[in-house]
């Protein structure tokens, strides 16, 4: 059934007992499972091949196999999910892993192979989009969002660790490209598996919508995106001059991990609904709600349409609105308060001072930072953080989990792979290695990188 001949386990049993990492004198073993789109976790094997590691690749569907140079060391996993488990356990002791790299770790097959990594005792690598969003990765050990250590880390413990960094530069490039090329990768992927995925029958995404639509949403969303940057930019002139004042909704990805696994809702929808619900019962009746899309909305959750019929449903259709795109900065910059799920654009506003409600669970989630009011009071006179806080996690982030650079453009690939490199070899994860006082450099921007 699979591309590579593994035997079976000699126990059969998924739930053996943890057995202890082999020896560190001993070369090390990755297995890679499903990374961003496109070519990063290629070029991260091969570095990670060139240390002395040893490197393999389980692929699910055609876009992870074609997005793997070093064919010999792909593994097809070409059966369903319910016979993950089982395959998994005969990669883990036939290839002797050492660590499972994951991007995101909340998809069902990153699910099992995480709690199983854990079982085991194996290094889990996490890699997400940054927290610093938008010129940022996170690199993380055992879990990212919600699952995150930051979850457990007091702003007290952050502090203590703190290095004094006044005379650093950590800023990172106004333009990457990063975007265009995203859009660009995640039509093409899903084009791949699309058309070539006949080795993978039983492939099944952990999105709730087919290949086929999920390809063409990608694809209409890459070809559309100039039109929607001149009608978004036209509305937000129009509202602009209006001089209404509003709070700001960011809006996610209703497929995205962060939003299905660490909220309390099951859809942009109910968020809506409760959003606009709160906003006509408690706000000024001068204020004005103003819902920003997702980036990356490609319109399979109809949220126009829902945003439209709660205002309808709670009477303020003429103070409720809805911005495909537009420049999140200029938005912050005249928003009266910010309210989220856990989207971690929300951490741009607490840099600015602006009042945060979060209503699911995320990394910013502390005392002193999120507004801990209901909904309703949080519209009727929200509590602003404290800008003391803020600066104490964002120096924290900085200093271990935040990668200036990105998965999709050549430049900001590279420029993270030079560093997450390193990150994924040190003995100890960025939180434990700043906290005993190790402290791995960054490599500085330089003008080259513009």
């Amino acid at each position: 059934m699979f591309h590579a001949n593994l035997p079976k386990s000699q126990s059969g049993d998924a739930n053996q007992n943890k057995r202890p990492l082999p020896d560190d004198t001993a070369p090390r073993s990755f297995l890679l499972l499903q990374g961003p789109h496109g070519p990063f976790f290629d070029r991260l094997g091969r570095l990670l091949r060139a240390s002395g590691a040893n490197v393999w690749r389980c692929g699910f569907n055609a876009g992870d196999e074609y997005f793997w140079s070093d064919k010999p060391s792909f593994i097809r996993h070409d059966g369903s999910l319910n016979e993950w488990p089982e395959h998994l356990e005969r990669i883990l002791t036939e290839k002797k892993i050492t660590d499972i790299v994951l991007y995101g770790d909340v998809r069902p097959v990153h699910a099992i192979a995480r709690e199983r990594a854990e079982e085991l005792g194996l290094r889990i690598h996490v890699f997400e989009e940054g927290y610093l969003r938008p010129y940022w990765v996170s690199y993380e050990r055992h879990g990212s969002n919600g699952n995150s250590k930051l979850m457990q880390i007091p702003l007290a413990e952050m502090r203590t660790a703190l290095r004094d960094t006044r005379n650093e530069i950590r800023r990172p490039p106004a333009h990457w490209g990063d975007m265009r090329h995203h859009k660009f990768y995640g039509a093409f992927y899903h084009f791949l598996v699309l058309v070539a995925n006949r080795s993978y029958r039983h492939y099944r995404s952990h999105r709730t919508i087919s290949v086929m639509r999920e390809f063409r949403l990608n694809l209409r969303r890459f070809l559309l995106a100039p039109a929607h940057n001149i009608a978004t930019s036209l509305q937000w002139r129009r509202f602009r001059r209006a001089g209404w004042p509003y709070s700001l909704v960011l809006m996610q990805l209703e497929h995205d991990s962060n939003f299905l696994g660490h909220s309390p809702f099951e859809s942009n929808a109910d968020f809506v609904e409760k959003a606009v619900a709160e906003f006509a019962r408690s706000a000024p009746r001068h204020h004005h709600l103003v819902f920003k899309a997702h980036p990356l909305e490609d319109g399979r959750a109809r949220n126009r349409t829902a945003i439209r019929n709660a205002a309808i449903k709670n009477g303020v259709s003429e103070r409720v609105h809805y911005l495909r795109g537009g420049k999140l900065a200029t938005l912050l910059s005249q928003a009266c308060s910010i309210v989220t799920v856990n989207s971690t654009a929300a951490q741009q506003a607490l840099w600015r001072n602006l009042p945060v409600i979060s209503l699911g669970r995320a990394i910013y989630n502390k005392p002193g930072l999120v507004s801990d009011q209901t909904l309703e009071q949080f519209f009727m006179q929200p509590d602003p953080p404290d800008p003391n806080a803020y600066r104490i996690l964002r120096d924290y982030l900085l200093q271990t989990s935040q990668v200036p650079g990105g998965f999709y453009s050549e430049r900001s690939r590279a420029h993270a792979l030079r560093i997450v490199s390193d990150l994924i070899l040190a003995p100890d994860d960025p939180y434990e290695t700043l906290a005993t006082g190790r402290f791995l450099v960054r490599q500085q921007i330089t003008d080259m990188d513009n």
